[in-house]
């Protein structure tokens, strides 16, 4: 299977909602922000001079119309969606096409079929024995999936075949592969490059030109949600040296999604894994999941790990609700029930029996080891939100890897935002010594965390904790560089309260409360620069 992720197109003002990310994320993909998140379309009606409610509502209606078939559903299936669920709740609305999608997927005769995947890019081949295998009225993206799992096969013995090959399947959704490990290829969109890949990539990757002020060290990388509101990323991308950001699902890691972009000036050619390949199936992951997961339910991946989980009642009513019925509960009851357990990433642990997950489920599927928020006076509730906000491990592995060989007596760290230590794990699971670390956090549990980390697993470095990163002075700044001899590595990604989807009430972008600290993460890459520059002269 190859792998894609993004980068956006030089002199645009796209935005990752410009890319077809085709999953049911509950927080991101149903959080598409309208083009301006601060005005509602009720005031946008009221402003306008001179136009009737009735116009308005027409141009809401055609909005969201425009704005669903733009993400692959048909016309049909979006105005039917809508006019069941009607226009003021987008997330209704998707779950409704993710639904109908799942229920009626795309199918094409054979010759068609081969037509559409040869256009595409596929050889011709390969279009053919996907079709043979698959069956003539597989979705197309399911034949799609089964070439892209067969170039990886190959890919693993010889990585650099298919060097230029391009796909645009920005036309179609997908839902199961027919490939039986259940990974998804992400389609590629008109709008942007393809490049900076993830492993076993066989597409063209793209060279990267940095100032040159940042074209070596120190290496900064800068993390936040994708889906963030029109023109955060433009402007994140702006103050960071005008470096466009790399967005990256992290199903390709584990068996959740979790859509983020990254900004950083790493190079990218020689990227490795974090070995070995954690489970990227639900079932593989939770294997005692599969005696009593129901045919319905197709889902093979869980949605974003969330920052808080079902409550009792949920999961009661659910299993009352199916206790109703037989093995094969009526449409209407399932698609009600896979609404609730989408959003809450519920999985089955018996026979009409589902349950959120466990925050050592949570901490597995993020790549923290087992434990790794327990105990020392955390309480579950804080465990749970603690490890929603977290990287997820080894997508940033993958990326920090090709540091590996930079620093082999050890790595300075200036971690900004630690959180509970994603980053610091990272380099400690890629095999590399964590000299000194710099660790600004501002919630207490979370430095706990990591400093139980740090003295569990018998690191020999310094770690100095800092608590508020407003407090991050160059005075202080220069006196670390002088006594470690500079910072190899800025890391970090500030709150993403304001940018989320998930936020319906203050999402400001980045001139909310909490994610305008992505301000002082520039303001302290640009002072270390400054000084580590002059130091050098």
């Amino acid at each position: 299977m190859q792998f894609h992720n993004y980068v956006g197109s030089e002199g645009d003002d796209s935005s990752p909602s410009d890319y077809d990310w085709n999953t049911d994320d509950e927080l991101e993909v149903f959080g598409i922000p309208p083009s301006d998140p601060t005005i509602s379309s009720q005031e946008s009606c009221e402003d306008s001079v001179g136009e009737s409610s009735a116009s308005c509502s027409s141009a809401k209606h055609s909005k969201l119309i425009h704005l669903f078939v733009g993400m692959g559903f048909s016309r049909e299936t979006v105005i039917k969606a809508i006019d069941e669920n009607g226009r003021d709740n987008e997330e209704d609305i998707m779950e409704a096409l993710l639904t109908l999608t799942a229920e009626k997927p795309l199918t094409v005769e054979k010759d068609e079929a081969l037509s559409v995947l040869v256009n595409m890019g596929y050889p011709f081949e390969e279009a053919l024995t996907a079709i043979d295998k698959c069956g003539p009225k597989a979705h197309i993206s399911e034949l799609a999936d089964f070439i892209s799992a067969s170039q990886l096969e190959k890919g693993l013995h010889s990585p650099q075949e298919s060097p230029n090959n391009k796909h645009d399947a920005s036309d179609y959704t997908h839902e199961k592969p027919c490939q039986p490990s259940g990974e998804y290829y992400l389609h590629t969109s008109k709008k942007v490059k393809l490049g900076l890949g993830i492993f076993n990539e066989a597409s063209q990757v793209i060279s990267r030109k940095f100032p040159r002020e940042v074209a070596n060290k120190p290496y900064f990388y800068f993390e936040n949600v994708a889906l963030a509101p029109k023109g955060v990323w433009k402007t994140i991308s702006r103050f960071l040296y005008e470096i466009e950001p790399e967005y990256v699902d992290s199903k390709y890691f584990c068996a959740a999604t979790r859509k983020r972009g990254y900004i950083h000036n790493l190079p990218t050619h020689n990227r490795s894994p974090l070995l070995p390949i954690p489970p990227l199936t639900i079932q593989e992951a939770f294997p005692t999941t599969k005696k009593w997961w129901p045919s319905w339910d197709r889902r093979t991946k869980l949605n974003c790990l969330l920052t808080r989980v079902a409550p009792g009642p949920v999961t009661e009513r659910i299993r009352k609700l199916l206790e109703k019925f037989g093995d094969e509960p009526p449409l209407h009851v399932q698609e009600n029930v896979l609404v609730e357990i989408r959003k809450w990433n519920l999985v089955w642990v018996g026979k009409n029996k589902l349950a959120p997950l466990e925050p050592d489920e949570y901490e597995m599927l993020l790549g923290f080891p087992r434990d790794h928020t327990r105990g020392g006076g955390v309480t579950r509730t804080e465990r749970y939100k603690s490890l929603g906000n977290a990287f997820q491990v080894n997508t940033v592995a993958y990326h920090l890897s090709v540091l590996k060989g930079r620093f082999p007596n050890g790595i300075n760290v200036l971690s900004l935002f630690s959180g509970i230590g994603g980053a610091e794990v990272a380099l400690h699971r890629l095999g590399m010594m964590l000299k000194n670390v710099v660790s600004v956090e501002i919630a207490e549990v979370n430095r706990n965390i990591i400093r139980s980390w740090w003295e569990q697993t018998n690191q020999r470095g310094n770690l100095i904790e800092v608590e508020d990163v407003q407090k991050v002075s160059s005075n202080e700044l220069s006196q670390w560089i002088t006594k470690f001899g500079g910072f190899d590595l800025i890391i970090g990604g500030s709150p993403c309260n304001n940018i989320s989807g998930s936020n319906r009430v203050s999402r400001h972008g980045l001139e909310g409360e909490q994610s305008s600290l992505f301000y002082e993460y520039f303001r302290i890459v640009e002072a270390v620069m400054e000084i580590q520059r002059d130091e050098l002269l």
